[in-house]
C-alpha cells in the first residue's frame, strides 16, 4: 500500500509543480487500445510494450479537462481507500457521484488508465469490479474475511469472488478446469452433474465476454494446480474471440497480461470441424453476417495465429463455409449429447487443439 500511496503522491507532485511555475498540469497515459504498443510473447499472450505511445490528458484543453479533474477525484478516492485500507467496486464509485461522472464507461476506462499510468494491478488500487461470473465444481476456498466457500456441494453455481487476491486454502481434486463461453450451457451442464459424472473437474463461466475477476481466477486456478484447461465455445468467431481473451489476453487490458493470460488453454470445442464430423443438418446452422466475416477476418491477421497452425485450419473452415453454430445445436443430436457423448469423448480421446 505504501507503494500505491507514493505513486499518487508522486503524480499530484508533478501536478503541483507544473502549477508553481505557472504552467498548464498533464497526465500522461499509454495508449492502451493502440496494436502498435503491444506485442505477442508465446508465454504470456498480448503484452504492452516498454516504449509505447502516450497520449496527454491536458488541464488547459477544452477537450481533456473535464477526463483530467475526473482522473484527480478518482486519484484521491484511491488514496483515501489505501490509506483506510477499504475497498469499493467500480460501481460504487459511479454511484458516488453519477452527474459528474455521466456513465459507468467513463469509470472503468478511467481507472484501467489511472492503474495503466501508475503501473499498478487494478486490484492493488482497492478497486474491485462487479462480478459477472461463477465457477462450480471439485473446488473450495477461503475468502479473505474467513468466509469458507465449498463449490463441491452446492446443486447451485457459486459467484466468482470479487477479491480473487485475497483468496485461499484453495483445495481440488479435479483433473481440468472447462471454461464455459455462455452462461446456458453452463447450467445445462451443471443440472446433467457433469462435474462428477465424467471425472472430478471445475467449471467456469464468464458469461459471455469474461470479466476481470473470473479472468483472475482462471490465473489463479492454473497458477495453484497446475491442471489442463478447456474451452467450451460456439463455433463462431465471437466465441473464438472470448477464448483468445483467456487464452492471450485483451488490447485494453495488455499492461496486466503477466496476472491475467493462461497461453496453455486448449481449443475443446465447438470446433467447425465437428460440425462436419457430426453431420450436423445445415439447417441447423447460421449463415454469417458481415459483421461475423470482419471479426474473423481481424483474428485471422493477430499475431498469435499464425503460431497456432490447428487453429488456423478451424478457422478457415469456418471463413470456407461461412456459417457459424451456437453449443445448443448438439441438441439436434440429442437432448444431453453435450454431457453426455460429446464432451466425454473428446476428454477421453484427446480431441482438442
Amino acid at each position: 500500500s505504501s507503494e500505491v500511496l507514493e505513486a499518487i503522491e508522486n503524480v499530484i507532485q508533478g501536478v503541483l509543480q507544473s502549477l508553481a511555475q505557472k504552467k498548464a498540469p498533464v497526465l500522461t497515459v499509454a495508449n492502451r487500445r493502440d496494436w502498435r504498443n503491444i506485442e505477442f510473447k508465446d508465454s504470456v499472450g498480448l503484452q504492452m510494450i516498454p516504449r509505447c505511445t502516450t497520449k496527454q490528458i491536458r488541464s488547459d484543453c477544452p477537450q481533456s479537462a473535464k477526463r483530467f479533474a475526473l482522473m484527480l477525484k478518482i486519484l484521491s478516492m484511491i488514496y483515501k481507500m489505501v490509506q483506510s485500507n477499504t475497498y469499493a467496486t467500480k460501481r460504487d464509485i459511479y454511484y458516488s457521484d453519477t452527474l459528474l461522472f455521466g456513465s459507468q464507461s467513463v469509470v472503468d476506462q478511467i481507472i484501467n488508465d489511472i492503474s495503466c499510468m501508475l503501473k499498478i494491478p487494478r486490484r492493488s488500487l482497492h478497486v474491485l469490479s462487479t462480478t459477472k461470473g461463477f465457477v462450480a465444481g471439485n473446488l473450495s476456498y477461503t475468502e479473505e474475511d474467513g468466509t469458507k466457500v465449498n463449490c463441491t456441494c452446492s446443486a447451485t453455481a457459486v459467484t466468482v469472488p470479487s477479491n480473487v487476491q485475497g483468496i485461499k486454502n484453495l483445495t481440488s481434486h479435479a483433473r481440468f478446469i472447462l471454461i464455459v463461453e455462455k452462461d446456458a450451457t453452463f447450467q445445462r451442464l451443471l443440472d446433467d452433474d457433469f462435474f462428477s459424472k465424467v471425472s472430478p473437474c471445475i467449471m467456469i463461466t464468464g458469461r459471455g465476454i469474461p470479466d476481470l475477476n473470473t479472468r483472475l481466477l482462471v490465473r489463479k486456478l492454473w497458477d495453484s494446480f497446475q491442471i489442463p484447461i478447456f474451452t467450451l465455445m460456439d463455433a463462431d468467431p465471437h466465441g473464438v474471440e472470448i477464448m483468445c481473451v483467456y487464452k492471450y489476453g485483451s488490447v485494453s487490458m495488455s499492461f496486466e497480461a503477466h496476472h491475467l493470460t493462461v497461453p496453455s488453454i486448449k481449443w475443446l470445442g465447438l470446433l467447425p470441424s465437428d460440425l462436419e464430423r457430426l453431420n450436423i443438418c445445415k439447417d441447423a446452422l447460421i449463415p454469417f453476417t458481415k459483421q461475423d466475416e470482419n471479426k474473423l477476418a481481424s483474428i485471422q491477421k493477430r499475431p498469435y495465429i499464425a503460431c497456432q497452425p490447428l487453429w488456423k485450419k478451424e478457422l478457415e473452415i469456418m471463413a470456407a463455409s461461412k456459417l457459424k453454430a451456437e453449443i445448443q445445436v448438439l441438441t439436434s443430436l440429442s437432448s444431453n449429447y453435450l454431457s453426455r457423448v460429446y464432451l466425454p469423448n473428446k476428454l477421453q480421446f484427446g480431441g482438442w487443439l
